[in-house]
């Protein structure tokens, strides 16, 4: 399997901030913009990376996951 196949057949997860960003740490509050969040029940569908699952981590306690 080639790195195109590989990619087409990514899973995906939808991330929903649940909780304010106000009295996260500056970390956080970037973490969360570059994931695309920007409002409490704001969601966005990610490709399920490593790197993705990292930055989710890190803002564990703000954020829902839902596989897709």
């Amino acid at each position: 399997m080639d790195n195109l196949d590989r990619n087409i057949t990514m899973a995906k997860i939808k991330i929903t901030q649940t909780h304010s960003k106000i009295g996260s740490n500056k970390r956080q509050r970037a973490t969360l913009e570059a994931l695309g969040l920007k409002k409490i029940n704001h969601s966005v569908e990610l490709e399920n990376t490593p790197q993705i699952i990292g930055m989710v981590h890190k803002v564990s306690h703000l954020v829902k996951i839902v596989k897709s």
